[in-house]
């Protein structure tokens, strides 16, 4: 059985305190508790290995694969990993694997060809398989799909507050420097353009590593990685960023003390729920299944 867990209402992102973040918890503000409880919950999987990363940083290929089929199955409830994946992709679909090429924390090569591997055991040949990000506009895979797996790694973003599951389908449209104003509000659109719309199987939040501070257009820095050891598996592209958001608040309020600003509040998440109809972001209709290594899990 869950624990309950701290609150972060969109009031909490726009002021960005752990004192808001306190007084929510203690119910303040939540008239409409009874009518959430009521909602149906979406189901998100977290799954982490505290072995993931060797001594020296790099990731084991096979307990990452063990991880996302014991996540993918958790999710479609089925105990065989191939079960489950055939739930999601048929032998007749084209399927492209969305990544992220951001150099200094791109999708692990682990987790893509651990996703490859489960789509092509379905039945689905190679050449109707490819996994790419800056390319997809010209890629013919993508271009035909017919479903579409998106993974990625949670970093903060100078532009939308954090890089996750909405985000990363901004190389979907060709000028993705016009969704950059008013801090990324309009992410969501992205996902009803024919080439993507309803094609959607599966997303994943890589938390192998995450980025959970930054100032600044293209900032990395070493201090600022959390070495979390985890994958966040969902069906729901919004459910799983306002997690991910509130994992990346609870990361830097560990390791500062406080929860120090980022450039701007990642708002497209509650747009992408409140406007765009994409999702759910109200962490209360989130219901999180929590599997292996939980020491310091924060969520």
């Amino acid at each position: 059985m869950m624990k309950k867990k701290k609150v972060i209402t969109r009031r909490d992102f726009l002021r960005g305190t752990a004192y808001t973040a306190l007084s929510t918890s203690m119910g303040l503000g939540l008239s409409n508790e009874k009518k959430v409880r009521a909602e149906e919950k979406v189901k998100v999987v977290l799954i982490r290995d505290e072995k993931v990363l060797d001594p020296q940083g790099r990731i084991n290929s096979d307990i990452l694969q063990k991880m996302l089929d014991q996540g993918v199955s958790s999710l479609l409830e089925e105990e065989n990993p191939l079960q489950a994946w055939k739930k999601l992709i048929k032998p007749t679909d084209i399927v492209g694997i969305k990544s992220n090429a951001w150099n200094p924390l791109p999708t692990p090569k682990e987790l893509e060809a651990a996703i490859e591997r489960r789509i092509l055991e379905v039945g689905v040949p190679k050449k109707n398989v490819s996994i790419d990000d800056r390319g997809v506009l010209e890629n013919k895979v993508f271009l035909t799909a017919t479903a579409l797996i998106n993974a990625r790694p949670l970093r903060t973003h100078h532009w939308s507050g954090i890089g996750g599951c909405i985000k990363n389908y901004i190389m979907f449209t060709s000028t993705p420097w016009l969704y950059h104003s008013d801090a990324c509000a309009s992410l969501a659109t992205i996902w009803s353009k024919p080439m993507v719309k309803g094609k959607t199987r599966l997303n994943i939040l890589s938390l192998i590593r995450t980025q959970f501070y930054g100032r600044g257009a293209h900032f990395f820095d070493r201090r600022f990685i959390s070495d979390y050891k985890g994958l966040l598996i969902g069906k729901d592209p919004v459910a799983l960023d306002a997690l991910g958001a509130h994992l990346l608040q609870l990361q830097r309020i560990k390791h500062f003390g406080e929860d120090r600003p980022l450039d701007t509040t990642p708002n497209h998440i509650f747009e992408a729920d409140e406007r765009y109809k994409l999702g759910v972001s109200d962490l209360r209709r989130i219901e999180v299944v929590k599997l292996g290594w939980m020491d310091g899990a924060l969520i």
